[in-house]
């Protein structure tokens, strides 16, 4: 490429002109719109390598001024993302704004973070996905590629940019996330009879025997667990609380109450009556409006303190390597125990707050067989508890 000489001639109003510029060693292409009412020149600039690329820029830069778009020749990915960050996630949970800051500082501003978002291309986006899906599964790429086009979105919405480059992209496979793993019969019985007496216990035995999210058990409280039934009513527990944002439960439908297992039932009553007897021991007044599972001050447990009592419990058990397990899998447990003894798989979604049985199927039920019987009485009869065996349910 050689340097171009001679006098460039003055462009007049509307115009484009593109001259060398020796400092910068590169072309810029400017248009010229008159005067401000500060009576300074407005002459919007681009630069680029070739002629070539600053005619395009200088066309894009049109389309902008045109579509009434004062967009930023400055703004970078990096901004745009953090005023994202924010600005752009009112109402949104702690927990879910600080993942998503956690993916961004991680996989999107040290890759893409000083690129200037109005000269971004698609090609450079693909290249980023193709070496992010080297070290994250595919759903994690996804959250990075949505958060990346949120951000740019917000900008759009603030006249910071024209186009949203990220909409132009497919995100490709990641690697293979990690497969959940469900607890064996014989492995669950020894999970049922380890650290008997304790909190971890009883989450333990209502996590594994009635299916519930670990979400949906770390707030559950007392006022939504019916031991103590009149005659003909059996013990269940209200799903109606989480601790995702407003302390809405996952669905609609994930929204549901579920009968407990004899088992479940004994184990929570005796774990009840501890609760009651330490509180008249400290001098406190008991309320069922007391969280289940709580810390020593009363308070929610986090999902780290129950994943480590968790881990600790099922060494007790003698489950090998404890430490690969998390409380989650109490729930994929679960829905394979009562897929591996013939309940329908329509039941077992409904039971566990599915919408359809298509998440229950390809992510929960790790064994097929035919149908038999549904229903809290599964556990019981899985685990050899309670009185008569479960029949088939009738045909429609």
């Amino acid at each position: 490429m050689t340097e171009p000489t001679g006098r460039r001639p003055k462009a007049g109003n509307g115009e484009d002109s593109i001259y060398w510029d020796k400092s910068k060693n590169r072309f810029v292409g400017a248009v010229s719109l008159g005067y401000t009412a500060a009576g300074k020149r407005h002459r919007p600039k681009v630069s680029g390598k070739t002629k070539t690329e600053v005619r395009h820029k200088l066309r894009e830069l049109k389309k902008e001024l045109d579509a009434g778009v004062k967009s930023s020749a400055s703004y970078t990915v990096a901004q745009a993302v953090s005023d994202w960050l924010d600005k752009g996630l009112k109402g949104r949970g702690e927990t879910s704004i600080g993942t998503y800051r956690t993916l961004a500082d991680t996989h999107i501003t040290p890759y893409l973070g000083a690129a200037k978002l109005r000269e971004l291309e698609a090609d450079q986006l693909d290249e980023w996905l193709e070496d992010r899906a080297t070290v994250l599964a595919t759903q994690s790429l996804r959250m990075i590629h949505s958060i990346l086009r949120r951000a740019i979105s917000h900008g759009q919405r603030r006249n910071k940019v024209v186009r949203n480059v990220a909409e132009l992209v497919q995100v490709p496979e990641g690697r293979s996330g990690r497969p959940s793993k469900s607890l064996s019969l014989p492995q669950g019985e020894a999970v049922l009879r380890a650290k008997e007496g304790t909190w971890i216990h009883a989450y333990v035995v209502l996590s594994l025997l009635v299916g519930v999210r670990p979400e949906e058990a770390r707030p559950l409280t007392w006022a939504h667990v019916h031991i103590d039934c009149q005659e003909g009513e059996r013990p269940h527990v209200d799903v109606w609380r989480s601790v995702r944002r407003h302390g809405d439960t996952k669905t609609r439908k994930s929204r549901r109450s579920l009968a407990m297992p004899h088992q479940v039932a004994v184990v929570l009553k005796a774990y009840k009556a501890r609760q009651i007897a330490e509180c008249a021991a400290a001098g406190t007044s008991w309320t069922d409006e007391r969280i289940v599972f709580p810390i020593a001050d009363g308070q929610q447990r986090s999902s780290l303190n129950v994943r480590r009592n968790f881990r600790a419990l099922l060494k007790e058990a003698g489950i090998e390597d404890p430490q690969s397990w998390v409380p989650r899998e109490l729930r994929t447990s679960f829905v394979s125990l009562l897929s591996d003894h013939g309940i329908p798989i329509e039941v077992i979604a409904r039971v566990v707050g599915h919408s359809g049985t298509g998440v229950t199927e390809k992510v929960y039920r790790k064994q097929l067989r035919p149908v038999i019987s549904e229903g809290a009485e599964a556990m019981d009869n899985i685990f050899g508890v309670g009185p008569a065996p479960i029949e088939s349910p009738p045909e429609a």
